[in-house]
């Protein structure tokens, strides 16, 4: 602008020399700079009217808290997906899909006991089918009490299983047997077949169940009371006992190991007559496992328990060596001598057999005190008779053999469960041969 101003001056300048008016390019130049001034005028944008306090609030708060809403919402959303994920994962980890399915298939309690066996762990069912299953069993009669509880007779599914009640005040019992009963490779045919554990809470009272594979022949006590044995029924009978005591006492080696374990309560209340002729040990609330590593017992401090007319005399005078876990598995075997001397003498030759006895039943009371027990078998060094007549039978011969080697009062001298396992086992063999012999004389 400034240089066309120069410029109309200068030619102002020259039209003097030229003789023009002056007023006439006076006139000229006002008319131009009035014609600018309204451009200008024209060209300046108009000024910006200045915001207040509210404008300035409403301005800075109003997208502040749209960016705060959409941070709010993001987040909300990442949370519920991250909870659904963690929730979708721990239902996976409690109820594994194959687990679900398992439940929802029309197989057997025993095929998804084997199932769950040779897939898993070996330590029986998850505890969520645990749970499922003992909550659909329908009690039907009682068919056993004890210083625990009751033993009823259910139904799962149609199949029948033994459902042992605990009462509340019994808790550490149930919880310790059930924790026995579910050690990595226990299972075994005889022993019996743990199904469920689980607590039933109605508000007033507490039952604490303990499932299991249902016998209905009972133990083996109930079977020799009502029935004599032949010779080759107490050959199986002996057999599955030590095999299943043998297992229990055999220590396992590796990641899915299995530690020793003594029972501490054999006698033939505990032990029960399967369909096939077999035995499976039972009731393991008093075992004790063995950690060979730290070598450790987990034993609680009370020394006696069991039942008294089968304590070992080590137990009966307290000179059970605690610290050594062969002290408890040598226990076990006096025991299992006596349970072999009730069987045997239930054992029927030539339509000839003894009426069912108790050990010791004719030198101490029904419900014998330790300090009785103490004297016969400690003092006097009494034990159950062996009568003469077995030595006309092989399998009796062999059967008082392996009493004698059991009752020691030395316990170290005592025979190991996996050698009567052995010599009972050839016992049986040799029976079978010369059962086919006969037969092939006939």
């Amino acid at each position: 602008m400034e240089a066309l101003i120069g410029v109309l001056e200068r030619l102002s300048e020259e039209s003097e020399c030229l003789g023009l008016p002056v007023s006439w390019i006076t006139t000229k130049i006002q008319a131009f700079n009035d014609l600018v001034g309204t451009a200008i005028s024209i060209a300046k944008p108009p000024r910006k009217k200045e915001w207040g306090m509210r404008e300035l609030a409403a301005v800075t708060i109003v997208p502040l808290g749209l960016l705060c809403l959409v941070i709010t919402t993001v987040i909300y959303i990442l949370r519920g997906q991250r909870c659904a994920y963690y929730q979708a994962k721990r239902h996976d980890i409690e109820e594994p899909s194959s687990n679900r399915n398992l439940m929802q298939t029309t197989k057997s309690l025993k095929d998804l006991i084997f199932d769950m066996t040779t897939s898993g762990s070996g330590s029986g069912l998850p505890l969520l089918v645990q749970r499922t299953i003992s909550r659909t069993i329908v009690l039907h009669e009682i068919i056993g009490k004890g210083r625990f509880g009751e033993v009823w007779r259910g139904k799962w599914q149609g199949e029948d299983v033994a459902v042992k009640i605990f009462s509340s005040r019994d808790e550490m019992s149930w919880f310790r047997e059930a924790e026995i009963y579910q050690t990595i490779m226990l299972r075994h045919e005889n022993i019996l077949g743990f199904i469920a554990a689980d607590n039933k809470d109605n508000g007033s009272w507490t039952q604490l169940w303990l499932v299991s594979e249902y016998h209905e022949h009972g133990s083996l006590f109930d079977y020799l009371n009502q029935y004599s044995v032949s010779v080759e029924a107490m050959i199986t009978l002996a057999v599955s006992i030590a095999s299943g005591l043998s297992h229990l006492h055999m220590e396992i080696i590796g990641t899915q190991g299995k530690p020793a374990i003594a029972h501490r309560d054999i006698k033939s209340k505990n032990i029960l007559v399967k369909k096939n002729g077999t035995c499976a040990i039972a009731d393991l609330g008093l075992a004790v496992k063995h950690d060979s590593v730290a070598n450790t017992i987990d034993i609680p401090s009370n020394q006696r328990v069991g039942t008294k007319r089968y304590m070992a005399p080590e137990i009966l005078d307290d000179s059970i060596n605690m610290n050594n876990f062969e002290s408890f598995k040598r226990a076990d075997i006096y025991s299992l001598g006596l349970v072999y001397w009730e069987l045997a003498q239930r054992c029927s030759i030539r339509g000839v057999h003894n009426e069912y006895q108790l050990p010791y039943s004719d030198l101490v009371p029904s419900d014998p005190s330790i300090e009785d027990m103490r004297v016969v078998v400690c003092d006097q060094k009494l034990r159950p008779n062996i009568p003469n007549q077995w030595q006309s039978c092989e399998a009796l011969r062999v059967m008082g053999k392996i009493m004698r080697e059991c009752w020691y009062s030395n316990a170290a001298a005592r025979l190991t469960a996996l050698r009567i396992k052995k010599t009972t086992s050839q016992l049986s063999v040799t029976k079978d041969v010369r059962l086919q012999n006969g037969a092939l004389h006939v």
